[in-house]
This record gives C-alpha cells, sequence and structure tokens, in this order.
C-alpha cells in the first residue's frame, strides 16, 4: 500500500462513509471512489462491504488497520512537523542523556528553554554512557550528552561544561572538614560502589585502585543517583559527579570535592552527518548556561 492509500483507507474506516472520509480529507468523492478503488486492485482483496449505504470493514481491513496505525500515526507526525517549519515555528528536540545530567542539569535547561519557546517538544531519555551513543547511532536522538567522549570516526562532539568528582556522605560523618577532603577518607568507612557508569566511573575505579584493598565496599549501585539515595539513607559514603551531588545536597547529606581533584568533562555529541539542528543548538547554549549556574554553586 502506498502511503496515499493508507490515509484514505484510514479516514474510510474510521468515519465509515465515501461522503464523510472526503469532507475529513477535504477530497472530492470521486477521487476518494478511485483510491479505494487502486488500493484494493493492489492488495487483490476487498478492504470494505456496502450495507444500507455504509462502507463495513472487512476482516482483511481489521487486520490492515491494526497493522497501518503506527504508520499513519507517524504520518500525520510528520506532515505536523512540515507544516510547522513552513510557519517556522514549533519542531521537536530529541536528547539523550547520561542519567546525571538528564537528571540534574538537562531538566532545568529544557524548562528555561520552553519558557521562550512553548511551541518546541522535547523528547528526552536517559541512558548509562554507552547506552547514549548506541542511541545517537541507532538515531532514536539527535544529540547525545555524555561523559568525556571518546573520539569516534563518525561522531562530532563540544565540551559543554566540567565538572568534579567528590565524596558525598552523610552530614557531620566527618568532623573538620575543608573545602576539599583526600580521598584516603574512604579508608574504614562503608563505601558504596559504583559499576557500569562509563568514563565517570571508570575514574572512581582508578581512585580505588591507588587505595589498593583498603576500601571496604558493602553496596554496589550501577547508576550515581542510587548511590546518593544510600548515602542519604545512612549506608554508607560515595564517590559520584559534583551534578548528583549537588542535585541531591540536603540536610542529611553533604559533599567536598576531592584532594587532589578529579577532573570530568561534560559534552554534546551528535553524528558528523546528521548537523545539528538550529533548534538542538540554541538547546545545547542552553544547557550549557545551566551546567555553568550549577556548577558554580559553591
Amino acid at each position: 500500500m502506498r502511503l496515499r492509500h493508507i490515509e484514505v483507507f484510514n479516514a474510510i474506516y474510521l468515519c465509515g462513509t465515501i461522503s464523510a472520509a472526503a469532507k475529513f480529507l477535504n477530497v472530492s468523492q470521486p477521487s476518494l471512489s478511485k483510491t479505494l478503488r487502486h488500493a484494493e486492485d493492489q492488495l487483490g482483496f476487498k478492504l470494505f462491504r456496502r450495507v444500507r449505504g455504509r462502507l463495513l470493514p472487512t476482516e482483511e481491513a481489521h487486520v490492515v488497520y491494526r497493522e497501518s496505525r503506527e504508520v499513519y500515526a507517524k504520518l500525520e507526525t510528520l506532515q505536523q512537523a512540515c507544516r510547522s517549519l513552513r510557519a517556522g515555528e514549533g519542531g521537536r528536540v530529541s536528547v539523550a542523556a547520561v542519567h546525571s545530567a538528564g537528571l540534574a542539569a538537562a531538566p532545568a535547561a529544557i524548562a528555561r528553554f520552553r519558557k521562550q519557546r512553548p511551541d518546541v517538544v522535547f523528547d528526552v531519555r536517559t541512558f548509562h554512557q554507552d547506552e547514549a551513543l548506541r542511541a545517537l547511532f541507532d538515531r532514536t536522538c539527535e544529540v547525545a550528552i555524555v561523559w568525556d567522549a571518546a573520539l569516534h570516526p563518525r561522531v562530532a562532539a563540544q565540551r559543554i561544561g566540567g565538572g568534579e568528582l567528590v565524596l558525598v556522605f552523610p552530614r557531620g560523618a566527618f568532623s573538620n572538614v575543608g573545602d576539599r577532603i583526600p580521598i584516603s577518607s574512604l579508608v574504614g568507612q562503608d563505601v558504596i560502589g559504583i559499576t557500569a557508569s562509563g568514563p565517570v566511573g571508570d575514574l572512581w575505579a582508578a581512585a580505588h585502585a591507588k587505595l589498593g584493598g583498603e576500601v571496604r565496599e558493602v553496596v554496589s549501585a550501577h547508576t550515581f543517583f542510587v548511590a546518593a539515595a544510600l548515602v542519604r539513607e545512612g549506608a554508607g559514603v560515595a564517590i559520584l559527579d559534583e551534578l548528583t551531588a549537588r542535585a541531591y545536597a540536603d540536610d542529611r547529606l553533604e559533599f567536598r570535592k576531592l584532594d587532589p581533584p578529579v577532573r570530568f568533562d561534560v559534552m554534546a555529541v551528535h553524528l558528523e552527518d546528521r548537523p545539528l539542528s538550529q533548534l538542538a543548538t540554541k538547546f545545547i547554549s542552553e544547557l550549557r548556561k545551566e551546567l555553568e549556574r550549577t556548577l558554580a554553586g559553591d
């Protein structure tokens, strides 16, 4: 079936008559009838039978309708997008982000962006690092917000911010701490470890290795936010990224940067053969500002 066949079929299926479907699609009845006959000729079976002035779907039509609904919905989405582009307004930005960026800085940036452009729709998904990059390669997102992205021949990357790893601990767990705390402070503590967290997790693993077997890891978490929640509940201390720490800091939880510093970059990446839209470019600019505000909040 051609797309025009699907459009006409769905209109008749939902409206029940040629006249109502023609009015719905704003075309003439003869034109609609001709398109329906052509679709049936192409398929080799009838889609409707006439009963007392109405067109009733055949059993085959019910199957075709179920299978074509998603295609028809995407066609309507495409038409709406084209109308918006023609009018110079609206649009959609699809973003894949590592959990920390997607649950901390990105929501604030999106809210600020939409105050100025309420006609723009966002599709935001959070992943681990490798999953966010996979979404980019699968073209299910336009831009990915990740940590220290490794160079790849298909990817263009720009740095939009940077932070440090911090020690997150229940408030009052350490006495007389300054602005920074040595990583050796982990020794003798119940530590919540991080697994499968990409480059930032690798930084923690390297820092962990420097302490040898002196760290007592009591829980292994797969996201920084889960680790922060565990610290808040008094389950131990954790080395986390600064974005997560700032998002979770409250009267039960505090954090300090490490001594010596362990730094990371926040990157916005997209496919080389898929240049960013103007909307995505403006969103990245807003996200850069939000990261500056967030990470400057000492």
